[in-house]
C-alpha cells in the first residue's frame, strides 16, 4: 500500500471519530462507501443510511456527550484498527434489555477497540466494527 493511501486512510479514521464527537454524523456517513457498524459484542448489525442515523439517535439520546480519545492506531492490510477511551454522560435515557433507566448524570469511562476495514485501494470505509462490553458501561452508571 502506498504512502499516501495510508495516510488518506489515517486521516478517514480520525476525522471519523471527531465528526462522530462533534454530532456532525451527515459527514460521518460521507466517510463509508456505504455506513454499516457491525457491533459483534451485541450482535447488531447497522447498513445503510437511515438504520446507521437510527443508531447514532439511539446511541446519542442517553450520552449527547459522548466522546472518544484515541489511544492507538494501527493499518495493516485494508483495516485500520484503533484503541481508544469511550466517554460520556448518562443525561438521557437508556434502555438496557428491555428496560429503560433515567438519566443518573454520571460520566462513563471505557476503553475501547474499533476495526475499521476499507475498500480496496481506497480511503472509505466498509464496515467500522467496534470492540466492547456494554456492562462495563452499565457499571460504571450503576445500571442494569
Amino acid at each position: 500500500m502506498s504512502a499516501d493511501l495510508r495516510a488518506a486512510r489515517e486521516k478517514t479514521v480520525r476525522d471519523h471519530m471527531r465528526l462522530e464527537t462533534e454530532l456532525d454524523f451527515e459527514a460521518v456517513l460521507r466517510t463509508f462507501e456505504v455506513p454499516r457498524y457491525e457491533l459483534y459484542g451485541q450482535g447488531t448489525v447497522m447498513e445503510g443510511d437511515a438504520a446507521v442515523m437510527e443508531y447514532f439517535r439511539r446511541s446519542r439520546t442517553p450520552f449527547p456527550d459522548q466522546s472518544n480519545e484515541v489511544i492507538a492506531l494501527h493499518q495493516d492490510a485494508d483495516t485500520v484498527f484503533v484503541e481508544f477511551w469511550l466517554m460520556g454522560t448518562h443525561l438521557g435515557p437508556l434502555r438496557i434489555q428491555g428496560k429503560d433507566y433515567p438519566a443518573t448524570g454520571k460520566p462513563f469511562r471505557i476503553r475501547m477497540a474499533a476495526a475499521f476495514e476499507f475498500a480496496k485501494d481506497s480511503d472509505k470505509i466498509v464496515a467500522e466494527r467496534p470492540y466492547f462490553d456494554p456492562t462495563a458501561i452499565w457499571a460504571q452508571l450503576g445500571v442494569g
